[in-house]
Order: C-alpha cells, then sequence, then structure tokens
C-alpha cells in the first residue's frame, strides 16, 4: 500500500519580499510562515512524515511550533527550488510507488478541504497533479520596455498552486533529468511534464496564495483568520 509523504523546500532568501531576513520566517499571529505551511500538511492524518529543507546554516537553530512534531524532520536544502525538492525527497524513508507532496514555505493559507480534495484526486486516479486556478484575468505579453506586444488566449491557461502531489520514484527521476539536462525548474510539475509524465489539474482555492511581497502578508493575514479563526483569537494579535 503507498503511503503519503511531504517536501517543503525552504531554503530561499525569498528576495524580492525585501524584509531584511528570509520570508519563511516572517510571522503572522504569532507564528511563522513556514510554520503555518507545515502545519497545513501536518493537519492530513494520513501524512507518515515531511521534510523541510533548510539553508545549511539554519540546520541548527531552535525548533518551535509544529516544527517540534515527531513527523517532521530536516535537511539541508539546495542553490535552487529543484535542488532542494530534490534533497528533501532523497532525505525521505519512501518507497517510489508512494506519493509526495510538495509545498511552498511560502503558501501559509492551504485549507484542509482543498489538502484533501488533491489527495483525494490523485491517490484515486493514480495521476499525478497540482492545485491549481483558471486564469481569469486578460493576458499580455511585454517586451523589455514594458510595452504590450500581444494579447494571449487564457481560456487554457492555469495559475499553479501547491502541493504539487507525485510518486516519489516519478518525481526523482523526473528532477534528476531536468537537473542533468540543464532544464530550468520552476515547479515540480515542470519537471514531470518534461519527462513526459502527465500532470491533471486539480482545481484550488484562491486564498492559497503564496507570499512573494510585502504586500501579500496582509492578503495572507486576511486568509488565515478566515480559515482559523480560533487560532487567531488565542493569539490576541492581528499580525
Amino acid at each position: 500500500m503507498s503511503e503519503l509523504w511531504a517536501v517543503v523546500p525552504a531554503a530561499g532568501s525569498g528576495s524580492r519580499m525585501a524584509q531584511g531576513q528570509s520570508k519563511q520566517y516572517l510571522q503572522l499571529y504569532g507564528r511563522t510562515l513556514l510554520d503555518w505551511s507545515v502545519g497545513s500538511l501536518l493537519s492530513c492524518p494520513q501524512l507518515r512524515g515531511c521534510v523541510v529543507a533548510l539553508p545549511k546554516a539554519d540546520l541548527a537553530l531552535d525548533r518551535v511550533g509544529v516544527l517540534e512534531d515527531a513527523r517532521v524532520s530536516f535537511c539541508a536544502g539546495g542553490a535552487s527550488r529543484a535542488e532542494s525538492v530534490a534533497a528533501g525527497v532523497a532525505a525521505l524513508p519512501a518507497q517510489d510507488k508512494d506519493w509526495v507532496l510538495v509545498h511552498d514555505a511560502a503558501r501559509p493559507c492551504l485549507s484542509r478541504s482543498d489538502l484533501q480534495t488533491l489527495i483525494e484526486a490523485v491517490s484515486g486516479s493514480g495521476v499525478g497533479g497540482i492545485l491549481a486556478l483558471p486564469i481569469t484575468d486578460t493576458l499580455k505579453r511585454g517586451d523589455e520596455s514594458d510595452h504590450v506586444t500581444a494579447t494571449l488566449d487564457r481560456e487554457a491557461v492555469w495559475s499553479a498552486q501547491t502541493p504539487q502531489m507525485f510518486r516519489v520514484g516519478e518525481l526523482r527521476t523526473a528532477l534528476a533529468a531536468a537537473q542533468a539536462n540543464g532544464y530550468a525548474v520552476t515547479d515540480e510539475a515542470s519537471a514531470m511534464e518534461a519527462s513526459g509524465f502527465a500532470v491533471q489539474l486539480v482545481r484550488g482555492a484562491v486564498g492559497n496564495l503564496k507570499v512573494t511581497y510585502a504586500s501579500d502578508m496582509q492578503l495572507a493575514a486576511f486568509w488565515l483568520k478566515q480559515l482559523h479563526p480560533q487560532e487567531v483569537l488565542v493569539e490576541g494579535r492581528e499580525s
């Protein structure tokens, strides 16, 4: 029987935040973004374990919050997301047939229902998949001067989210092939696609945003308050 694992790549610096620290350690309601993100995965009772890939220098930091959970372990990440995910997958005590969820460290607003929807869709079909949302905005292509060069067809375009869920062995194969071929991996699905694996789209939620810019913190605070009103109330503060 296949088991379920998770990897959270958290070795990046988050330079676009301009906050003077790695964005996964920024706090909302008394918890770091990393804590919220890992906690959303641990809410799944089927999860056997989760590996968090950190900067090597951070491996000696004290563990607090959900990072103290017995199911959470750590490894040194790499210079890129793909390297960190590969390191995390390699650290899993998992079989090739098992499933692994890869989730962004700065995507703290994943709901339990969306996570379960993804797990059921993927495990039920046997085809790896990702949470995603159909694009509703009109899309423009721009040039180096920020002038519009074309309007793109949005009908078949989706915005990828995480978690992304794949067979452990297939993801290992895809990431290794991408590295060997010098293919730039922006998410795990792109590596899987490049290796010829099918990837299904599972509709997610607008609240499952990735914190990228400082202004995203206010949006994340709003969605966390909707998802976890009692926890926010216990903290007794708004941010």
